[in-house]
């Protein structure tokens, strides 16, 4: 495999140049990874994992959201949302109630139990997120999120219309 002349320098070793575009898809990645581990770790402190945690913000900050706009907010499929509201919800940290307007909306809130947890705490994602904005340059976090969300629309998109990129030969 060619190797870029160009390299970038890492506190121990020297790595090829991988380019504008796989460079920016390896830390997509590298956050990825970190998002996953850090979300393991809170499973095992905080019994909860980084996407409960989440969505236990987000319904303390908007009690009685429906669940599907809950799904919505965090570009899920409803059938998505559904395995972490349960087990939210068999852990006793949310309540379901059918919508009084519309019976088949089911809308959200904490239980007691659950408001425990809505509140800012050290070793969650949100943490570490919110150290990295605050030693952010003025407008980068704004850039940032604006690159990132046209990535993610750019990707489902192509979820939405795949390319096939080899033909497979006929016998």
């Amino acid at each position: 495999m060619p190797v870029s002349s160009r390299t970038r320098k890492t506190p121990t070793e020297t790595l090829p140049e991988l380019g504008d575009v796989l460079e920016f898809m390896r830390v997509i990645w590298q956050l990825d990874h970190a998002l996953q581990r850090t979300s393991k770790l809170m499973e095992k402190s905080l019994g909860m994992t980084g996407p409960q945690r989440l969505v236990i913000r987000i319904v303390g900050r908007f009690p009685e959201i429906p669940a599907g706009q809950l799904a919505k907010l965090l570009h899920l499929h409803p059938s998505t949302i559904t395995g972490v509201l349960k087990r939210l919800e068999e852990q006793g940290l949310l309540h379901r109630s059918v919508d009084a307007q519309d019976a088949r909306r089911s809308l959200l809130r904490l239980t007691d139990r659950g408001k425990i947890f809505d509140v800012a705490a050290a070793g969650t994602v949100e943490a570490c997120v919110a150290k990295a904005l605050k030693s952010a340059r003025p407008g980068q976090s704004w850039a940032a999120k604006e690159l990132l969300v046209g990535i993610a629309e750019r990707l489902t998109a192509s979820c939405e219309s795949p390319v096939t990129l080899v033909k497979r030969r006929r016998r």
